[in-house]
């Protein structure tokens, strides 16, 4: 199986390089890195072919208008926006401007890969308290940040741990001593508080949202 290839766009070198043996192991590399809006806008030039490309706004400039050269040079590239910065503005301008993702740099490698393989299959990915704020035109502050977990039965908390490590509704059951039927009860109940479509869309707002993984 091929790499997927990545370029990325960020200020901190350190940071850069750290994920390089990480993504390696996780099926992707990097095949292109720039530190600056200058040396970005050469990969619009050249018409970069990396499959995804990661953008950390802070310290490069207006990434909006990045964000659209490249949608337009690169049209069958991915470009996702990784950051450490929870905002929703930047967010709804990055969204707004073409981008594929918005990404906290506080999550998991595991997260973060299959955060972008979603992102190649054609998915939007963005954390859920965000995502919240922008379903419910809620720009206004960080205290609307936090996404409430009371609506989740402790029953679905169990099997939406159990996802995360790609159990079958089969193995759930059985970890859980309940029948199959019923861990499909559960898990389209929960697809839908979440307001997810599917097993790994559920797993991955699991890891985003607080929610370990099953021992």
């Amino acid at each position: 199986m091929s790499l997927v290839s990545i370029s990325m766009i960020d200020a901190n070198n350190l940071f850069r390089h750290g994920l390089k043996a990480m993504f390696l192991e996780q099926g992707f590399h990097i095949a292109k890195e720039t530190s600056s809006l200058k040396a970005a806008l050469q990969i619009v030039q050249e018409g970069d072919a990396s499959q995804v490309i990661l953008i950390d706004p802070v310290g490069i400039g207006d990434f909006t208008d990045l964000v659209r050269a490249l949608k337009v040079a690169c049209p069958d590239t991915h470009v996702v926006v990784l950051t450490s910065t929870l905002d929703a503005e930047i967010m709804t301008k990055a969204i707004q401007a073409g981008a594929d993702g918005f990404l906290m740099k506080d999550m998991s490698m595991e997260a973060l890969a299959q955060s972008l393989r979603l992102v190649m299959i054609g998915e939007t990915v963005f954390p859920s308290a965000l995502a919240a704020l922008l379903i419910g035109s809620r720009l206004n502050g960080a205290a609307d940040l936090a996404v409430p977990h009371k609506s989740v039965s402790k029953r679905e908390a169990q099997v939406l741990r159990c996802l995360q490590s790609g159990s079958s509704n089969k193995t759930i059951a059985n970890h859980l001593r309940i029948t199959e039927a019923t861990v499909k009860i559960h898990l389209k109940s929960l697809l839908r508080k979440i307001d997810v479509s599917n097993r790994t869309q559920a797993a991955l707002w699991g890891r985003n949202n607080g929610f370990a993984d099953a021992e």
